[in-house]
Order: C-alpha cells, then structure tokens, then sequence
C-alpha cells in the first residue's frame, strides 16, 4: 500500500483530498435522506470458447462509491447551470408514490408489521429511515422491490421536478455523452450556454419521451438476454442439487435464487408436497392446509434443477427430500 502511495506521490493529495470530499457528499447524501439501496448484481464470465465461465456478484468497492458520488455531483451540476441559463434541456425526474401506490404500500407493509412515516407526503427521508429498519429483515429485498415499485418511474422530460429517491430539487443525466443520448443533448445544450447560442432540437418535450421509452426498451433486452444465458447455463445442471434461498413467493410458487450462481428458478407449488398448500400474501408465507409446513422468505432449501427452457427462460426446481435446511 505504501508502495503504491510512494510510486503515485504526486497524485496522492489529491487522491486525499478527493476521498475527503467523497466523505462530505456521502454524508450530505445522508441528510438529505437520499434512499440507498444495496442491491446484489451480478456479472456474467465466458470462457474463451465462448461459453459461460462463471457468474459472480459485483462488489462494489470505496473507489466506485467515489467515482459515483461525484457523478452524482457533476449531473447535479448540469441540471443546476441549465436552470439557471434558462436554456432548454432535458432533466431527469424522479417522483414520489401517487396515493395509490402509497395506500397499496402502506396496506403492504402493515401486513408485514412495518410502517413509512411522512403521512400523505412520504419524504425521501421517511422512506430511507424504513429501508434502514429492515435492512437485516430476510425479506429485505422484497420489501426494498415494494419501497422502489410505490415510486413513479423516473422519466426523462423537458422540465425539471426533480429526483425523489437522490433527494435532489434539480437533477440531469451529463456523465455518459457516449452511451446515452439525453447525456450527449445535456452536453450540447451546456456548449451552447457557453457559446452564447441556442441549441434547439426540435421539440425537448418529443425527446424525453422517446428517450424515456428507449430506456425502457433496452432494459426490458438486457434482462431477456441475461434470463436466457442463464438458463442457457443451466442447461447441463438439469437433474443436479443447489442449496438456495427463497427471495421471492406468488400464487403459484416459490422463487428461489442458487447459492454462488445467482440464479433463480421457480418450486411450483404442486411441487411443494403431498399437502394441499395456500399462499399467504399477508405474511408471504405458502403453508399446507394440513401439515401446516410453512415456506417463508428467506429461508433455506435444497432443490433440484428438473428443467431448464430455453423458449421461456424459465428454470423449474424441485424440492429434494426434507428440502427445507
């Protein structure tokens, strides 16, 4: 470690200093009442024969959290400099539950024995002072799905709301001119400031709609694609046996993610056993009429892969005998 500070010596103030500034803005974020959560994503390695190597989970280190908390204050930046310039751009807003979705969460959460503070108006705060209730719960990432689906999507348009879940009055995408295009419009409009002209597209209001829903619509391909490589990969583990969690639960079954592949299949629940099984939704819970067994999230099992389709993406398991660890 010193080595390397001894070999970089002319940049480790600066480095210091940097740190020291990530520090103050990851504790303004917290005053704020800016909602983190940690989710666990994955990453996909192919051999060089270019099949699946291995899928392993990102960790996110200090050095990322640094670069993306000045990201964070670089769009800040831009949306603050646009406003202020009164130049036409396109902001990146992000709104609260309307009461609809909130009356739903707040029905949710009761069944669970939780509660979101801010009455009709939920702050940001109030929601990240939940998220930190439950973040040891077992069902926290379902409960942090719940929290994230009572929020509005966020939206690119030609008029600033601001960003609820950052806690931010006034935000824009400006950190990715190379791959998102609201990004590249972002940087134009800002030259134009600069230059003292006027960067007009022909309508900002068409733009964030059509960017808004070209989002949408590389999301939805990304996550097409992922489903299937995995079950591509899970091809040649049919008749195998997994340790996993349950993360997820509905009407017809139990969704379960594979410990050290994180993948998830589903146990449907006629699979579950001999016993006629209920799905409880008002504690997410599956339990059998008669033996009373009850499947609840977070808990261990042992299944087995008994199919995996490359048409649907869908990966079936089944429970192995005495499955429930």
């Amino acid at each position: 470690h010193s080595a390397i500070r001894e070999q970089h010596a002319a940049l480790v103030p600066h480095l210091d200093q940097l740190y020291l500034l990530y520090k103050a803005l990851r504790g303004a974020r917290d005053i704020r009442g800016a909602i983190d959560f940690e989710t666990q994503e994955t990453r996909i390695l192919f051999s060089d024969d270019k099949k699946i190597d291995s899928i392993i989970p990102v960790v996110r280190n200090e050095a990322h959290k640094l670069i993306e908390e000045c990201m964070l204050a670089a769009n800040v930046c831009a949306a603050d400099f646009l406003l202020k310039n009164e130049h036409g751009a396109l902001y990146r807003n992000h709104l609260g539950p309307t009461p609809e979705k909130l009356a739903t969460l707040r029905e949710q959460l009761g069944r669970l024995g939780l509660a979101l503070g801010g009455g009709d108006k939920p702050t940001p705060k109030d929601y990240a002072e939940l998220a930190a209730k439950f973040k040891d719960r077992e069902d926290q990432e379902l409960l942090q799905t719940m929290l994230l689906r009572s929020m509005q999507q966020a939206m690119y348009e030609a008029h600033n709301e601001g960003h609820f879940g950052l806690a931010y009055e006034h935000y824009a995408h400006f950190t990715s001119p190379i791959r998102r295009y609201p990004d590249l419009m972002v940087h134009r409009a800002i030259k134009a400031v600069l230059l003292q002209q006027k960067y007009q597209p022909q309508s900002w209001a068409q733009a964030g709609a059509h960017t808004s829903f070209a989002e949408r619509r590389a999301d939805d391909a990304s996550r097409d694609v992922e489903s299937w490589l995995k079950t591509y990969y899970m091809q040649d583990k049919v008749g195998e046996i997994f340790s996993g969690k349950i993360t997820g639960m509905t009407n017809f079954g139990l969704f379960v993610t594979l410990d050290d592949i994180y993948i998830e299949g589903l146990v449907h629940i006629s699979d579950l056993g001999e016993d006629y099984f209920n799905y409880l939704p008002e504690i997410m819970a599956i339990e059998g009429e008669r033996s009373g067994v009850r499947f609840s999230m977070g808990d261990r099992v042992t299944v087995k892969v008994a199919r995996a389709d490359l048409d649907t993406s869908k990966i079936d398991l089944v429970l192995v005998e005495g499955g429930v660890q």
